[in-house]
């Protein structure tokens, strides 16, 4: 019988087992999202890097309180994992519900307050000169490398003037692509945490019909 106690046990270490490849899934994308737009300080991704670590953490504790049936692992279990899913999923729903003017007011802050070194690798990444005309203006950018510009304008016979576009330009499209990854791949995994929560709760509550009786809580 699936609702038995012997199902429930090998229900939440399953489980247990897919958190653990979730939370790697989770940290991959974030770390994707940072690596991604590199001069915007993407908070809400080093915020999914936390939960992931975190529920490495909490599927382990989750295994051996499933094994051993212990109640009071098993309790602090479904209360963390309980705020882990409120964390994620508030999380996840800040990452799409981001907008393309936040997203470009982050860009140009981080672009501002980086060093010379960061945004001539930023230009050679995305293959870019420059973040935008207005913020160029009010800084003094970096010289835009000879080998970025050969591979923004590979034919030297082209007819007009070949620049390289801005970095706003290439930016814009990455960051809100890593956000929207991130929040519903957060968004999907924190609902299999929540299910975690009710098939503890289940799971806790019943007996393990080869325990003593009267050790049971």
């Amino acid at each position: 019988m699936c609702g038995g106690f012997t199902c429930s046990k090998n229900s939440l270490i399953s489980l247990n087992i897919l958190y653990i490849v979730v939370a790697s899934i989770l940290i991959s994308v974030a770390v994707y999202g940072r690596a991604a737009s590199i001069v915007t300080n993407l908070q809400i991704a080093a915020l999914l890097i936390v939960c992931g670590v975190i529920l490495i953490m909490i599927s382990l504790l989750g295994l051996v309180g499933a094994v051993k049936h212990h109640q009071v692992m098993l309790f602090f279990y479904m209360v963390i994992l309980f705020l882990l899913f409120l964390l994620q999923f508030s999380v996840a729903c800040a990452c799409l519900g981001v907008n393309t003017e936040q997203q470009e007011q982050w860009a140009e802050q981080g672009w501002q307050k980086e060093s010379n070194v960061t945004r001539t690798k930023v230009q050679d990444s995305f293959t870019c000169c420059g973040f935008d005309p207005i913020v160029d203006k009010r800084i003094i950018p970096p010289t835009c490398d000879e080998k970025v510009k050969l591979r923004c304008c590979p034919d030297p016979n082209i007819e007009g003037d070949c620049q390289c576009p801005y970095c706003m330009n290439k930016l814009r499209s990455t960051i809100n692509y890593a956000l929207k990854l991130c929040g519903w791949i957060g968004l999907l995994f924190s609902f299999t945490e929540f299910m975690g929560v009710l098939l503890t709760v289940r799971y806790r509550n019943q007996k393990d019909p080869r325990a003593n009786p009267s050790a049971f809580l």
